[in-house]
């Protein structure tokens, strides 16, 4: 585990390029295992105009109920990619793990916002 502060900083981006990033809100509607994979969970994320379908490396700390309902910040402008047989369509975030935390906490709101809305 990484403590906080001991990571590297990334290089700096200007306002424009992080404005490319297309961050929104989504509630995760459903959750499954991955079969074949002792990592993976396959999310279904409701971004409010649309559903997608995003696997994400949760599942050894996460159950599916565990998840499910949750409201977290999701990465919507990633290239799709095929993982597993499954095109992943996005990100869902978490910071990681830290020292003292049980598992990676999601990135959320503080209280519920309609799904889809952009984060900046």
């Amino acid at each position: 585990m990484v403590s906080v502060g001991e990571e590297r900083m990334m290089d700096f981006i200007s306002i424009d390029y992080f404005k490319k990033l297309d961050l929104r809100v989504g509630e995760i509607v459903s959750a499954e295992p991955v079969k074949g994979s002792d990592k993976l969970m396959r999310l279904e994320v409701d971004l409010g105009s649309e559903r997608r379908v995003i696997l994400s490396g949760i599942r050894p700390d996460y159950s599916a109920e565990e998840v499910m309902g949750l409201q977290a910040v999701v990465l919507c402008n990633l290239e799709p990619r095929r993982i597993m047989g499954t095109v992943s369509q996005g990100m869902v975030l978490d910071a990681g793990y830290l020292d003292g935390v049980e598992k990676p906490p999601f990135l959320t709101v503080s209280h519920r916002v309609p799904n889809g809305v952009r984060v900046a």
